[in-house]
């Protein structure tokens, strides 16, 4: 089992954009894996291909070359189009990010709004045909969509069965249920 230290950099409070941090992430981004060697690795994608690297099994970027192109697809997908409205929406909205995002443009973040829930109807009629986002079995592209459905639900308060997306409502219920979904929090 592998043991990772968790070091809390608070976003609010700037502390990205200290020095300290900016030694390990000079974009002043999170999150950052330190290696053994002392070298840093940033970006989430990035870091998980590395510690599956570590720890192949259980797999959740795909087992053959053809598995993981439709995997990384299919995460690319939601991270950006999803994931990444998400934030913008967020950002530019919410008035309690304005330190992290100035100025906030509220048109293109309630615009970004509506584009994240036309993703969330492409991803409901995906999860129609196959019980998992990428297929057949729980991949990464699953902790991408959940993490930003959560991320919409408590910023957004989006809530896809409200809104006629009932696949998604319920893939989103029963990821909620894995004991993973608890972990760290």
């Amino acid at each position: 089992m592998l043991a990772l230290e968790e070091v809390a950099v608070d976003l609010v409070k700037g502390e990205h954009r200290s020095s300290d941090h900016r030694a390990r992430s000079p974009l002043a981004k999170v999150p950052v894996l330190e290696l053994d060697d002392g070298r840093y690795l940033g970006e989430t994608r990035a870091i998980c291909s590395y510690l599956e690297g570590l720890y192949p099994e259980p797999n959740l970027m795909g087992d053959s070359f053809e598995e993981r192109a439709f995997v990384e697809m299919t995460d690319r997908r939601v991270e950006l189009y999803l994931f990444g409205g998400i934030m913008n929406c967020v950002r530019h909205t919410h008035p309690g990010l304005a330190p992290l995002e100035q100025p906030q443009f509220e048109d293109f973040g309630r615009s970004q709004g509506e584009k994240v829930r036309e993703v969330a109807r492409w991803l409901d009629e995906e999860l129609g045909r196959q019980p998992f986002v990428a297929g057949e079995r729980f991949t990464i592209a699953d902790i991408t969509a959940f993490c930003a459905i959560e991320f919409a639900r408590g910023l957004m308060r989006f809530r896809p069965g409200a809104e006629g997306m009932a696949n998604l409502q319920d893939w989103r219920d029963r990821i909620a249920e894995r004991p993973s979904a608890h972990a760290g929090g």
